[in-house]
């Protein structure tokens, strides 16, 4: 086999708190088992998923070693008491950490509060450790890629009228819109117009643990949105009104050429009621902010004409260069999840071309909603992509579906693992078949209402800890064919595109 026709392989996970957490470990476990592990170049994950990354990329060789004994100590954690964690002498501890936090430049809100407490979750002690510090499990390429997601939106403004993908890999942190990244260890440090005006200490794990998964970032108007599939009057009654008058009969007609292809239109500003009413929805008390890297930055004058930009230019915000982030003092930065609860934006960039995609999906409600999300935006963004060709409803989901887009060479290959319990009820591994006393062991209420598994459970038993770990591990092993025939896919479909003239 030549090189060239080698797929690059993407591992996807999506939010979901603990349950995220502990499901991606049974996933990997699964991969490891099925040598996809191995072979991957990327991992991306939002939210709780970015728990297990951090966790796991603490170890330069985690990859190689087996990783039941990372899910044992997962496993203590887990389901270990967090109540000493408000303890008076533990807040104690964690105020002076704040403190100095602060001291240090940083603007402390609730969210650094979260990442203290995500911290004691997941280990007996401080960590000290640092994002660019995970380059020591990559300096050999042993393994895959890390990548972290999240959101810049602005305070005043809800997610659905403006936000920009903001990743973090060991080596940079940027957005992938502007084009513009700075290494790791200078996140959070002053600069203007691209020059480094005062360097501040990297922040430590525990507050970009907090920070990924910030889950008290939301105003009032994100929720409404959440809660609501429409746009509502709320929503609509705060944003100012954009008009298009290049067609409007009572005025001359405006001259267009290729040097200027911006459309023209008349902005209608929102009423002294309104903006107080805006205001109120729109705040955003604990969001985490950052000095802005960009600050003070000039684009060009044809920025709308350049295709990264435009690739990722996705709201009415985006056509006004005085709305964009270069003018704002601080990055506004929020958990994923609130917008699309998938981590795929950095697997699209041109650049990586990444020929797989595995998705694990960990959200409650509708487990198809994020990938038809996100198959709508890539549609609307002109990006390729698979179509989304799920006909089941989230009652009869399979455990595993391969996606994939004839017509458009350059779109992934999507194998789809919704996180479902199938024919887990009735085989403890595949083919082989319960015992009577083993199928009790089968049985997972994963999104009931008294579920074990809610995403704001931060403490399962060991029993519900076992039963989620072998569920995802049994579904990645259960579709090793599918996993297969996707990988199969992938390398064809390379194999033509690379014959195909450029």
């Amino acid at each position: 086999m030549r090189m060239r026709w080698v797929p690059i392989i993407a591992i996807m996970a999506t939010g979901g708190g603990t349950r995220s957490m502990v499901s991606l470990y049974g996933h990997l476990l699964g991969l490891q088992k099925l040598n996809f592990l191995d072979a991957s170049t990327y991992i991306t994950g939002l939210s709780g998923a970015t728990w297990t990354m951090a966790t796991l990329y603490s170890d330069p060789e985690w990859s190689s070693k087996n990783l039941e004994t990372v899910v044992f100590e997962a496993r203590r954690h887990v389901v270990k008491d967090k109540m000493p964690a408000l303890f008076p002498d533990q807040l104690y501890k964690w105020r002076e950490d704040l403190q100095k936090h602060s001291q240090e430049g940083y603007k402390t809100t609730f969210t650094d509060f979260w990442g203290k407490l995500i911290e004691y979750s997941l280990g007996d002690k401080k960590n000290e450790c640092k994002l660019s510090d995970q380059r020591a499990a990559l300096c050999r390429g042993q393994n895959p890629l890390p990548i972290y997601l999240t959101i810049n939106v602005k305070d005043d403004v809800s997610n659905q009228d403006f936000r920009e993908w903001f990743e973090f890999s060991p080596y940079e942190v940027g957005m992938q819109k502007y084009g513009a990244f700075i290494p790791s260890e200078l996140f959070g440090s002053e600069f203007f117009m691209g020059r480094l005006m005062k360097r501040i200490p990297e922040p430590e794990m525990c507050y970009m643990l907090g920070l990924w998964s910030s889950i008290f970032s939301l105003n009032l108007l994100d929720a409404w949105n959440l809660s609501h599939t429409s746009e509502e009057f709320f929503y609509r009654w705060t944003r100012e009104r954009l008009h298009d008058i290049e067609d409007d009969p009572i005025l001359p007609e405006i001259p267009r050429c290729d040097d200027n292809p911006l459309e023209t239109t008349v902005v209608i500003p929102t009423t002294w009621l309104s903006n107080t009413f805006r205001e109120i929805l729109t705040r955003r008390p604990f969001v985490s902010e950052f000095h802005n890297f960009l600050y003070g930055m000039q684009l060009h004058t044809d920025y709308l004409q350049n295709r990264q930009f435009s690739m990722w230019k996705d709201t009415v915000l985006d056509t006004f260069p005085n709305q964009l982030t270069q003018f704002a003092k601080h990055l506004n930065l929020l958990d994923t999840a609130f917008f699309v609860n998938s981590s795929y934006a950095p697997l699209l960039r041109p650049e990586r071309k990444v020929d797989l995609i595995i998705h694990l999906n960990y959200c409650a409600g509708s487990q198809t909603k994020p990938l038809k999300q996100t198959c709508e935006y890539c549609t609307e963004q002109k990006i390729p992509f698979p179509s989304f060709s799920i006909l089941e409803d989230d009652n009869s989901l399979k455990e595993c579906y391969v996606m994939e887009n004839p017509q458009e060479p350059d779109a992934p290959i999507v194998a789809y693992f919704p996180l479902i319990s199938d024919t887990f009820q009735k085989y403890k591994a595949p083919g082989v078949e319960r015992s009577p006393d083993e199928l009790e062991l089968g049985q997972l209420n994963i999104y009931g209402p008294k579920s074990p598994y809610a995403t704001k459970e931060l403490t399962y038993t060991e029993a519900a800890f076992d039963k989620l770990v072998k569920l995802s591990e049994y579904n990645i092993l259960n579709n090793r064919d599918k996993l297969i025939q996707a990988l199969r896919l992938a390398m064809e479909k390379k194999r033509m595109r690379s014959q195909c003239p450029s």
